[in-house]
């Protein structure tokens, strides 16, 4: 649906309250009061059938018997009356709907039925968006306008704040009163029936006036839209959230080892950091991190220096430092000796810098200022506690003249209680985020790092890895879907690893023994040291049944193991069939890691990737990482770099190095694999070894979803994100003959797309984005390369010329955020002017757009502009010439037939 629709609940003229009581104590006695006391502009129509008026306000008895439609309609009624004001909402042209009502799926199954039937009606008017039910309302300030039964209106500010919870609100509510936070928009979403958090942060997203957005998350719906819409957010402003119910018992329905290690919370975790948001853990660390973020002063790293007045806060603070993952950064020795000139003899000597309990104004602005020179220092906590001779305001007067001369980032900690609230006040005014306890201050700054370096990854370019594979992907996942996937839920060990293997990632492949002999024969086969394995449909983890024997060396060992895993798995699965063993050959280990890899479908998120510490050990230490597929380099490294193991992997103490760019390689693979099969409900390889030449899974198993099997599920749809669309990759010609391939652009192309923006005339580049523009920076360049495959797609021509890939043109569609408009550009470089390659590109991306149900593509240039002007009227484009000398272009790409 439409968020533009959303206009009605944001931006009414004229409101209903459906359901609203005399009494000035209830739900709607006071958002009533709170419209008509708050200064709301447009008008309230109450609606009681049981009353003529409310509150001393004339009151309608129905939603048909007001004198204009609403825009919005309140519905405050008992629960099971919610369905049948709906459709009356819905015949009378409402647009928007906000249900406080509560007594739906909250309070179990019965709830959970009616919130069906309120769901089917809604689904009748699709013009109609709705909030809610179980919600405490919507509050947009700039309006004064309060739909909501919270008390007062709270201050206007540039931050949008949205929560699941309604209780929480309130008290949010109280500490921005208190802190002097305001809000361009403050909603509690309920039960999310249609309006959900992609939505909102969607259309707060079109909004200059909001700065930043706050989450309050126990759980996500829509799980595309939320990563589509927080990742086209993120890029420009920040989101900060919150996540409740951290730690549910899900992980014990998990069949394989994948399936227990990837927990909820690690794939909100992970989603979240995909995302670019940043994560706070604690309900009150949200305002002091979104008051840090909104001083527009980010630290380029993580050097963090102290100076303070007393030990203890100091150590307070490190205390809290280490607890979340940072470290005080080592001053130079040239900081030393300029702290050692003017400072009493038994200051501290290094970070944290005390500069004792007697320190005056002036010595803390020398040492902050000699510290803040420091080349490590990012940034800068000033502690000062009260003491008979401090000078609180007079050190925060000049800590603030301190900061006008500094790019970095300088926090404050003015330890105390009513004696600092001048202090703070000064620190306000000055842009200088202060702290009523060091500890409060790490936690934000910690955040801030994080998040800073969270989306540095994101955007850091990718080294280009080839890929390619031995057999035709489609062939292979037809054949599975056909043959392999229906005859188990299970796949035997076999098939699992053929499937790996054909992506090509390196395994050991098994021989079915159905007899001792088979298995000695097998094993000669193989060549000793060999593998056993119990070969069962039923059977996942084969060590825990008693199915596994290692390193057996000569004929008499397999047979002895072969007759003892038999009587061990019957002994402890007794229902299993059991088909024979598995023969394989036993790889050498030494000096290798045992590491685990996997899929997981996690039913909100979809496909997931995970790599950590293996072997039996895996879900003991819990060292893993999770990961949303599609990888690229930059992704699978930094996976692997947050594990704890990352060390042994890179030579501890002496040891040889591993092959990290195979790992990267084989992680990348598993992606592809991940991306083609939505039927695989778990994968599991463990386990992986890792040595200084190789990486070789040595066990894998697959767990089948049956239920996507038999459905015929659209392509990608169990993904969050869209993968590089590979089938949009074809080959065509200019008119002089040069063979040119249309594709999408990556992440990779980063050097390739500078390259061909530097090779472009001020003329060329003026007509594509209509300024001066500036684009010889990774920060811009990331804009255009790393993109979001369902909103966007930016098709590049490629050329090869002395044996070397170049480009040489790029269309872009940028859609809006319902997918109706998409917004088009083309440049070509000055050399390839002239040769067609506008026609392809533009008529290629017409093609595109209307494959992906965009209802009209529009594009301006200018009236010099003629050859683009004369492509467009080609193209069968409507043509408008405006007086300023600009021309707008547009194309419906599908008839309208009402």
């Amino acid at each position: 649906m439409s968020i533009k629709l959303l206009d009605s609940i944001f931006r009414p003229k004229r409101i209903a309250l459906i359901g609203v009581s005399n009494d000035p104590r209830s739900v709607g006695g006071i958002t009533l009061k709170n419209l008509v006391g708050g200064g709301f502009p447009g008008v309230v129509y109450p609606i009681n059938p049981h009353r003529e008026a409310v509150m001393g306000i004339f009151c309608y008895p129905d939603i048909k018997s007001v004198p204009k439609t609403p825009d919005m309609a309140v519905i405050m009624t008992q629960a099971d009356q919610v369905p049948d004001i709906i459709s009356q909402c819905g015949e009378a042209g409402i647009k928007g709907v906000v249900i406080m009502s509560a007594g739906f799926k909250e309070i179990g199954e019965r709830g959970r039925k009616l919130e069906e039937k309120l769901e089917e009606q809604i689904a009748k008017f699709p013009d109609m968006r709705v909030i809610g039910p179980n919600c405490l309302g919507v509050i947009v300030p700039g309006m004064n306008m309060n739909v909501s039964f919270a008390d007062g209106l709270p201050n206007k500010g540039h931050l949008a704040f949205i929560s699941q919870s309604g209780a929480l609100c309130t008290s949010v509510l109280d500490w921005a009163k208190e802190a002097k936070i305001g809000f361009s928009y403050f909603v509690s979403i309920g039960n999310t029936v249609d309006v959900n958090f992609g939505d909102l942060i969607d259309y707060f997203g079109q909004d200059p006036n909001t700065k930043s957005i706050v989450l309050y998350v126990e759980s996500i719906s829509d799980a595309r839209r939320f990563m589509s819409a927080a990742r086209a957010f993120a890029r420009k402003k920040p989101i900060i959230v919150f996540k409740s119910g951290r730690f549910p018992e899900s992980a014990a329905a998990a069949a394989s080892h994948i399936g227990g290690l990837a927990s909820e919370d690690f794939i909100y975790d992970a989603a979240f950091r995909r995302a670019g948001l940043a994560r706070v853990y604690e309900i009150g660390d949200i305002f002091d991190f979104t008051d840090l973020i909104g001083r527009k002063r980010v630290p380029k790293g993580k050097g963090l220096a102290l100076v303070t007045n007393a030990g203890g806060p100091g150590v307070m603070a490190i205390d809290t430092l280490i607890a979340q993952g940072g470290k005080l950064v080592d001053l130079s020795t040239e900081t030393i000796k300029k702290l050692d000139d003017f400072l009493p003899p038994y200051w501290s000597q290094g970070n944290p810098v005390d500069i004792l309990g007697d320190a005056t104004p002036d010595r803390f602005v020398k040492a902050t200022d000699i510290v803040l020179q420091d080349e490590g220092v990012d940034a800068v906590l000033v502690i000062l506690t009260p003491q008979a001779m401090t000078q609180p305001t007079k050190t925060a007067s000049a800590i603030a003249r301190l900061s006008e001369n500094t790019s970095k980032l300088i926090m404050a900690a003015w330890l105390g209680g009513a004696s600092m609230h001048e202090s703070m006040q000064v620190f306000n005014n000055a842009g200088i985020p202060v702290y009523s306890t060091p500890e409060q201050a790490i936690r934000a700054f910690m955040t801030l790092t994080r998040y800073s370096v969270n989306l540095q990854t994101l955007y850091e370019t990718p080294k280009e890895i080839p890929v390619s594979f031995s057999y035709d992907r489609d062939e292979i996942r037809k054949r599975y879907q056909k043959e392999i996937f229906p005859k188990s839920k299970i796949l035997t060990e076999d098939d699992a690893k053929t499937l790996i293997s054909d992506y090509g990632i390196p395994t050991t492949h098994p021989i079915v023994a159905r007899s001792e002999d088979e298995a000695v024969k097998h094993a000669h086969e193989k060549g000793y040291p060999v593998v056993l394995k119990i070969h069962s449909p039923d059977i996942l983890h084969k060590s825990d049944a008693g199915g596994v024997a290692l390193n057996l060396k000569n004929d008499e060992m397999v047979r002895a193991a072969y007759r003892h895993i038999l009587e061990a798995v019957s002994e402890k699965e007794p229902k299993a069939k059991i088909e024979g063993v598995t023969v394989q050959k036993m790889i050498k280990t030494r000096n290798g890691i045992e590491m685990i890899m996997g899929i997981k479908k996690d039913p909100i998120f979809g496909t997931l990737i995970l790599v950590g510490m293996g072997g039996m050990t895996a879900e003991l230490f819990k060292d893993h990482r999770l990961e949303f597929p599609p990888l690229n380099q930059t992704l699978a490294l930094q996976m692997l770099k947050q594990l704890k193991i990352w060390p042994l992997l890179e030579g501890y103490r002496n040891s040889e190095p591993k092959n990290v760019d195979k790992l990267i390689e084989v992680l990348i693979r598993l992606s592809y694999l991940a991306a083609d099969f939505p039927e695989i409900k778990e994968l599991d390889m463990n386990p992986v070894i890792v040595t200084a030449e190789d990486v070789i899974a040595l066990d894998a198993q697959i767990v089948v979803d049956q239920e996507a099997l038999q459905k015929k599920l659209p392509e990608f749809s169990h993904l969050v994100l869209r993968p590089y669309p590979e089938r949009l990759i074809k080959e065509s010609k200019l008119k002089d003959g040069t063979k040119v391939i249309l594709r999408p652009i990556k992440p990779e192309d980063e050097p390739l797309w500078l390259e061909m923006l530097s090779s472009c005339s001020k003329e060329s580049i003026y007509s594509r984005f209509r300024h001066d523009f500036f684009f010889d920076s990774h920060e811009v360049a990331t804009q255009f390369c790393f993109i979001d495959y369902d909103r966007e797609i930016g098709i590049v021509a490629e050329v090869e010329i002395d044996g070397r890939k170049k480009l040489i043109g790029v269309g872009r569609n940028i859609s809006d955020p319902d997918m109706e408009i998409a917004e088009y550009a083309v440049l070509v470089t000055d050399d390839w002017q002239n040769k067609d390659l506008g026609y392809l590109l533009t008529s290629y991306c017409v093609e595109i757009a209307k494959n992906a149900g965009i209802k009209r593509i529009v594009a301006e240039t200018t009236r010099d502009n003629r050859p683009m002007v004369t492509l467009f009227k080609k193209l069968g484009f409507t043509i408008i010439y405006n007086d300023d000398g600009s021309v707008s272009v547009h194309k419906d790409l599908f008839e309208d037939k009402t």
